[in-house]
């Protein structure tokens, strides 16, 4: 705990970190908004449903549940370990954001209906076609939201192995999830993976300061180098 609070001590004190941060959430807002309208306009837009090897041959499992109370306990576990490391938080929240910006692109191309006899998610529903929660739409489907966060989860945590497990075998789990419930067609979580992996290489491209900051875990002000802190310390001005 000590801890934790050095290093918001740290990156408070840090001007371009809480800049960073602010605009990391209004982007995940913002990111959030334009799924809403894209989800709005896939399921205005969909046509009929196409075959598909896996949802052809397998019976609907009744997932509702697990679909919409899963993601709820994943994200509660990653908005904890990510406020333990403050650093993590820009390129965090500006990641995800790209994510949902990016899917929400996607899920406007192709207008495929859902499969004929999926699961209705009807949990937190504000009307029958947009859920609270997770802001589907039901043709919302390429790519898997739900395989596609956890994984980017594990990607953005790497370095934790116990993150990087975490995320991996969650993404791999809402994947069986989604086509146990025929909520996703088999390539919505089949390409959501090689999709996830190319956006974590865009943001890590584009956000080079958030991921120094991450990587560092303190203020680049604070991050110097080992020898130039013993320098310091010892008076040598080099």
């Amino acid at each position: 705990m000590e801890a934790i609070k050095r290093q918001y001590s740290i990156q408070l004190r840090d001007k371009r970190f809480l800049i960073s941060t602010a605009i990391g959430l209004v982007l995940v807002v913002a990111s959030l908004f334009a799924n809403i309208v894209a989800g709005t306009y896939a399921t205005q837009s969909a046509t009929g449903p196409v075959g598909d090897i896996i949802l052809s041959n397998t019976p609907v499992v009744n997932v509702d549940d697990i679909f919409v109370y899963g993601p709820i306990i994943f994200w509660t576990i990653i908005t904890l370990y990510a406020l333990a490391r403050p650093s993590s938080l820009p390129f965090w929240l500006k990641t995800v954001a790209l994510f949902v910006v990016v899917r929400s692109v996607f899920i406007t191309l192709t207008h495929i209906g859902p499969f004929p006899d999926h699961v209705n998610v009807d949990q937190f529903s504000l009307d029958p076609h947009i859920n609270f929660y997770i802001f589907s739409s039901g043709a919302d489907l390429f790519f898997s939201g739900h395989t596609g966060l956890p994984f980017l989860m594990a990607l953005i945590f790497w370095d934790d192995k116990r993150m990087r497990v975490f995320g991996i075998l969650a993404a791999i789990f809402f994947g069986v999830v989604v086509l146990l419930g025929h909520l996703h067609y088999s390539i919505d979580v089949m390409a959501a993976f090689f999709i996830t992996y190319t956006i974590h290489h865009i943001a890590t491209k584009i956000f080079p300061q958030d991921l120094r900051r991450f990587k560092s875990g303190l203020a680049p002000s604070f991050a110097m180098e080992p020898a130039v802190r013993s320098r310091a310390h010892a008076g040598d001005p080099r």
